[in-house]
């Protein structure tokens, strides 16, 4: 909020103040045009005219962004529109909320930005829900809830998991956000001390938390939403408004009431199916696979001295190994925060011409869409496996079996959809007991949701 006051001086014939009530008058008009209030104060100045003070507010205009999923939402705090604006969050629109995915399901163009923004908006569904039904929530945990959503996934890289780990070494997107959570509190003098408490979990009524990241979150509600329209596959669509009906809080930890079992069901299954058909689509692990080959070769060949072409922030981190506890440091921080999606894809077109063939190969099939084969099993790859794999590489390629080493890789998939360990779902019973959602599930309990399914893959040339 603005203040802008402005003194002037009018004829006393305008005002009478021999009445009392006159002198206490307060003129209030409101621009509706320019969202200001105007506020005229008459009083008796010493030269017989009236000193009028204006006192004009200038609020923020309440922002409003057509969401093709919810339609219009609209940002009420100025705290929350501020932090939107802030570059290290706009870095969020250049990047791809499910990586190399649209590889596969063309649609899948959405970003981090567009995700976070309905993260919020649904957010702001589940406080006003909760306080439908007699939860306490001050404005300053409304704002706070509302910050530690909006910025839960201001962590992450280029290309979002896929590169999770190869960026910085080892280093989870969620202490990136930590670290920028914090510096971004230190420019705006501590406004975000209670959403980073939320965050990090340090917040004494649990349920805010629960609702940044739990079982049955914010986040995993709209990214199902979401990533089921954009990539068109419908057996994500889940009843989220319904599911939010059905919050509750009890004992400062969040619970869903009873008659909401079946709509917590239909978000398990759908959750299970978006991890087989969507994210863990055996085409996207390949050009995943792919994309780490690529940066793992361009960060042998440059520790080698060999010159790859590269904009100065991706060269940063191709040229040093950080880890957790470089994220203090201010030149990594600055140079994560001008990495996108478009940094990587730069240096892969100019890599396909690149005189290493392994760089230029991978590079090449990337940019081409002529992926690596790739088999899904039900069995751990042996060793053998590997070796005939790597010789028929090193064959068909004319290179050598340690650099057929960047496109034969094994790897592990896992669909953990819910755990009944931990921050399991809590059902509140009509007789006021709580159950765990297990306990309270038929179908639930026919299933095999909860019981974690893996599967195994080798990648090659076909």
């Amino acid at each position: 909020m603005r203040l802008q006051v402005i003194n002037f001086i009018v004829s006393p014939k305008y005002f009478d103040f021999t009445h009392n009530w006159f002198s206490y008058f307060i003129i209030l008009l409101g621009n509706l045009c320019r969202n200001a209030w105007t506020i005229v104060v008459p009083c008796k100045a010493s030269n017989n005219s009236t000193l009028k003070t204006i006192i004009y507010y200038t609020l923020n205009k309440k922002k409003i962004i057509n969401d093709p999923i919810y339609g219009f939402i609209t940002i009420h705090h100025d705290i929350v529109f501020d932090c939107i604006q802030l570059p290290e969050f706009q870095r969020l629109r250049r990047i791809k909320q499910l990586g190399l995915t649209h590889l596969v399901y063309p649609g899948a163009l959405h970003t981090r930005f567009q995700h976070v923004i309905g993260a919020m908006h649904l957010m702001d569904m589940a406080l006003k829900t909760l306080r439908g039904k007699g939860i306490e929530i001050s404005v300053e945990e409304e704002i706070g809830a509302l910050l530690a959503i909006l910025l839960h996934d201001i962590g992450h890289g280029p290309f979002s998991h896929s590169l999770e780990h190869s960026i910085l070494t080892d280093v989870h997107h969620e202490h990136i956000s930590s670290a920028l959570m914090q510096q971004i509190n230190a420019k705006m003098e501590g406004k975000l001390d209670l959403a980073i408490e939320i965050f990090e979990d340090r917040y004494p009524r649990k349920f805010f938390h629960q609702l940044v990241s739990s079982q049955l979150d914010m986040d995993r509600l709209d990214y199902l939403r979401r990533d089921s329209f954009y990539t068109g596959v419908s057996e994500g669509t889940v009843g989220i408004e319904r599911i939010i009906q059905m919050l509750n809080v009890r004992d400062n930890h969040l619970i869903v009431d009873q008659k909401g079992i079946y709509s917590v069901e239909k978000f398990l299954m759908a959750r299970r199916f978006m991890y087989w058909q969507v994210y863990l689509h055996k085409t996207s692990i390949a050009a995943d696979t792919m994309l780490l080959s690529i940066l793992r070769r361009a960060k042998y060949l440059i520790n080698k001295d060999v010159k790859l072409f590269a904009s100065p922030f991706l060269s940063f981190f191709l040229e040093n190994n950080f880890r957790t506890e470089d994220l203090q440091r201010a030149d990594v921080m600055e140079n994560f925060c001008n990495l996108d999606d478009n940094e990587i894809i730069s240096a892969i077109k100019v890599w396909q011409y690149a005189e290493d063939k392994t760089l230029s190969e991978l590079c090449k099939m990337i940019i081409n869409r002529n992926l690596l084969k790739i088999n899904v099993v039900d069995q751990a790859i042996t060793a053998e496996d590997v070796a005939n794999q790597k010789k028929y590489v090193a064959t068909k390629l004319g290179i050598s079996e340690e650099e057929a080493d960047y496109f034969v890789a094994i790897g592990k998939l896992s669909n953990n959809t819910y755990s009944a360990d931990g921050d399991s779902l809590k059902i509140g019973m009509k007789d006021g007991g709580l159950k765990e959602l297990s306990e309270t599930s038929e179908i639930y309990n026919l299933s095999q949701v909860n019981k974690p399914h893996i599967k195994y893959f080798i990648t090659s040339l076909k």
